[in-house]
């Protein structure tokens, strides 16, 4: 590697050719390594400087666009940039869905050594003003996010991704001189909006979530998805993949989003949950819709293997909804023992999606579908859907 002082004054040309997984664009310096360069978009041409060089690629940053490319678009946010939330606003939307529908197979044939031909990616209603839910930083009366690759505060007057009415709780957060200094979760559904500190909101009240013909009781700290206008496509997908039988296990159910639906498609449903808030809302909203046979385990998965009712289960279908860092270590290991004929896995990066499909694979599974869902428009994240099905040996 080179010392810091050589980095530093390398700047080249660069053409970006396309975007990478995690954001940004991506070219061929002179060298012929690949270049990444933040905030650059498909066809730019740019100067920018090496700040890192490895042996195989280099990272840079943008010092001039030079021709923009045909997909570049202008920010609609004037923190873009320095705000640490959006990566993508620059682009134009259809680009950002390819680009994540290409990121999402990249990954599953590099990671997983699975091919995957065609995915269909549905687009979020709105590519600006969807998320129903966010966490901001107030200090000192300021409120904003973290800064981009900092611990530090970028003050913003509003947030174009954001519903309305969130919007203006964050916009009146800003006006309260009794709010504490912290950080903040401000969400909404239907009518109702929360704007609560993270740090001691237990007793505040639940926010009730629409989900098709159901409701769901959402509690402080409790996770829900934030882009609302694509949760019930999001629902009706799983359940397509799921089927119906007699035994079903969820893992990671949350509030219960899917959990309702699968109750009405499995005679005999467990649901696990280790957030002890998110498996009460679960057994109320079960309660409340008059769904019974269905068991909610408040515990982690991976603590609950050894007792019943996950000991003795036999599931047909399971459907996993893992946070970013996937399945637990063992889980593989546990699902393979049982050899349920279908794994609906829902993820929300793509790389552990493919890691854990391998292992699944190289156990007797197949991929028998794989959909994206752009669940956070400006950003480079996306949702995929896995179905996974056993093959008979």
């Amino acid at each position: 590697m080179e010392t810091s002082a050589a980095v530093e004054d390398s700047l080249v040309e660069v053409e970006i050719r396309g975007l990478a997984a995690e954001g940004d664009g991506l070219g061929r310096g002179p060298d012929g390594r690949v270049v990444f360069v933040p905030f650059t978009a498909p066809g730019d041409r740019v100067l920018a400087r090496i700040t890192q060089r490895r042996e195989r690629f280099s990272r840079a940053r943008l010092e001039k666009l030079v021709t923009p490319g045909s997909g570049r678009v202008e920010a609609r946010c004037p923190a873009f940039g320095e705000c640490g939330g959006c990566a993508w606003q620059h682009v134009d939307y259809p680009l950002q869905l390819e680009a994540k529908r290409e990121a999402l197979r990249e990954a599953m044939r590099r990671i997983g050594g699975i091919p995957v031909p065609e995915i269909e990616i549905t687009a979020s209603p709105s590519a600006y003003g969807y998320r129903a839910r966010t966490r901001v930083l107030r200090e000192g009366g300021r409120v904003g996010y973290r800064q981009r690759r900092s611990h530090a505060l970028r003050e913003v007057a509003g947030c174009p991704v954001l519903t309305a009415p969130v919007e203006d709780a964050l916009v009146g957060l800003s006006a309260r001189e009794d709010a504490p200094d912290g950080e903040w979760e401000l969400a909404a559904a239907g009518a109702a909006v929360r704007a609560l500190p993270v740090e001691g909101a237990e007793d505040a009240p639940a926010l009730e979530l629409p989900v098709g013909k159901d409701r769901l009781r959402v509690s402080p700290g409790v996770f829900f998805q934030a882009n609302t206008g694509l949760l019930e496509p999001l629902v009706e997908a799983v359940l397509e993949a799921s089927g119906h039988g007699e035994v079903g296990l969820e893992v990671f159910s949350g509030a219960g989003p899917f959990t309702l639906g699968l109750a009405r498609r499995f005679q005999r449903l467990v649901a696990v949950e280790g957030n002890p808030r998110a498996a009460a809302d679960c057994r109320y909203n079960l309660q409340r819709a008059g769904l019974g046979g269905v068991e909610v385990v408040a515990r982690p998965f991976e603590e609950g293997w050894e007792a019943p009712p996950l000991r003795d289960l036999r599931p047909e279908v399971v459907v996993l909804d893992p946070p970013r860092r996937g399945l637990p270590e063992g889980s593989v290991e546990w699902l393979l023992a049982r050899r349920p004929a279908r794994i609906v896995y829902l993820s929300c990066h793509a790389a552990t999606l493919a890691r854990d499909a391998a292992r699944l694979a190289a156990g007797g599974y197949a991929l028998g579908g794989l959909r994206a869902f752009d669940l956070f428009p400006q950003t480079a994240h996306v949702e995929a859907l896995a179905l996974l099905t056993h093959r008979p040996a």
